[in-house]
């Protein structure tokens, strides 16, 4: 794609103003400097890190301030934001004071996209987003189709658009924050996996939150995917603004209707793009090619099918490319088991929904949680699992949350309050873990919250858990 002409804007000493340094920030900034615009990136910290990231960038040539987003640099003519920016920053509303647009790096590489760029395949949804994408680009290269996972992971939509592979089709996984920050975005087809309170001190509310997701169906060509389950997404197709035959396609873990895909006695099925829907059903795969087959996997498999069909892919791909997929680290990942007792690693359960999804998996259940709950309430989920629950071992700065809410809805089940933010409380956590659990018992980390108050990211914390259990598996030996 690097020999096509990349934009018809002409960037040459435009003024754009970077919001924040990072993931997304540099990249933006260094394509916007390689195309001949005048960048001036804008950062809140001032700590280690950012001055040598602002040295790198000021040494090619661009403007960095420290310290300092809230006010708009005089003659700047766009901004361009990292997802992380809530939109309540004074940057923004001095952005709009002055009626200079903001675009999100989402925005900014679909502005970039030259003649004849690779259609999206995008997915969006509080919980599943990576996993579906990866799945769908496995589909996609079993199609023997040139493509690649970008937007929240694997390669940077920005490097997508402005590097030298050519692509057929790309599968985008996009945020709430980059949909915020997109309003061109126009996919070929996409999907909203689920919806669930999550980021909303970010968004500001539900309301604001869900709309946001919904900007994703906006002005698709082919399908618009939903969750049959879920009729909060189905109304966001509804209220779409779609191009004429773009279609509705549900995804379900029952038997399907017509124009949706679904399951039917261990076989995914499509009744969806076959030439009689009212009467056909296309075998697509088994529900052992999918791995791990839990429920909420089957349903990100059947999301990410639909998605492949809608983009032409023969049956037999959408089996192969499921087959050849395995699932990322930390992701309802098994560890080992120890004495009868499975131990499986979901550190990415990050939310009430996502952990939600994981405790259906299992039963019964010795379970790990707690770290930054984000605003979330506890109640539903643990009123729903306490039927599945041996135990419950609790750590990190909003435990109590969850201890109030097992209090209230499954005061039988016995809980371990761990107070210690340490890099051992992990190591105590799986010990008493172990201790709760029986053979043909899951000792489960779904911890329904975020990690930063104790770890890096959620990586680290599955990490830990893993090195934890191999701990006690060596002991044991």
């Amino acid at each position: 794609m690097g020999s096509r002409e990349v934009s018809t804007v002409d960037w040459q000493g435009t003024h754009v103003t970077v919001a924040g340094l990072g993931v997304s920030g540099i990249p933006a900034a260094r394509a916007l400097h390689g195309l001949g615009a005048v960048v001036t990136v804008v950062n809140d910290g001032d700590d280690e890190r950012s001055r040598a990231q602002a040295a790198e960038l000021e040494a090619e040539g661009m403007t960095v301030r420290l310290g300092d987003g809230a006010t708009l640099p005089e003659s700047t003519e766009l901004v361009v934001t990292t997802p992380g920016w809530k939109p309540d920053k004074p940057l923004f509303a001095a952005a709009a004071e002055a009626g200079v647009p903001v675009w999100g790096d989402v925005e900014l590489a679909w502005r970039l996209r030259g003649p004849g760029a690779a259609p999206w395949l995008a997915v969006t949804g509080t919980n599943g987003k990576t996993t579906t994408v990866r799945m769908l680009a496995s589909i996609l290269e079993a199609a023997g189709l040139r493509t690649a996972a970008v937007g929240n992971i694997g390669v940077s939509l920005l490097d997508a658009v402005l590097g030298e592979e050519e692509y057929d089709v790309l599968a985008v996984e996009l945020s709430s924050y980059q949909l915020h920050w997109a309003p061109s975005l126009r996919a070929h087809s996409a999907a909203v996996l689920n919806l669930a309170p999550d980021h909303l001190d970010w968004h500001g509310s539900m309301e604001a939150y869900v709309a946001d997701k919904g900007r994703i169906y906006e002005g698709n060509r082919v399908a618009c995917v939903y969750n049959v389950a879920e009729k909060a997404t189905e109304d966001l197709v509804r209220e779409a603004d779609v191009e004429e035959g773009c279609r509705a396609i549900g995804f379900t873990l029952g038997t399907p209707g017509p124009s949706q895909l679904g399951v039917v006695d261990g076989i995914l099925v499509d009744r969806a793009f076959v030439e009689n829907r009212q009467q056909q059903a296309q075998e697509l795969a088994e529900v052992s090619d999918v791995a791990p087959a839990a429920p909420h996997n089957i349903a990100n498999a059947l999301a990410a099918a639909a998605l492949a069909r809608a983009f032409g892919v023969q049956p037999a791909a959408v089996r192969d490319g499921l087959r050849a997929f395995r699932p990322d680290p930390h992701r309802i990942e098994h560890v080992a088991d120890l004495a009868g007792v499975a131990y499986v690693d979901d550190s990415k359960a990050t939310n009430t929904h996502a952990a939600q999804a994981s405790l259906a998996a299992y039963d019964p259940i010795v379970w790990i949680a707690g770290g930054l709950a984000k605003g979330a309430t506890f109640d539903e989920l643990v009123a729903g699992a306490a039927g599945r629950l041996r135990g419950v071992v609790l750590m990190g700065r909003d435990r109590a949350l969850i201890r109030e809410a097992l209090a209230r809805h499954a005061p039988e089940v016995p809980v371990v309050d761990l107070d210690r933010t340490d890099t051992g409380a992990m190591s105590e956590a799986v010990r008493e873990a172990a201790r709760l659990a029986g053979p043909g018992d899951t000792v489960l980390l779904a911890p329904a919250c975020a990690s930063m108050d104790m770890f890096v990211n959620y990586n680290k914390r599955g990490e830990a858990f893993a090195d934890a259990v191999r701990a006690l598996a060596a002991e044991s030996d």
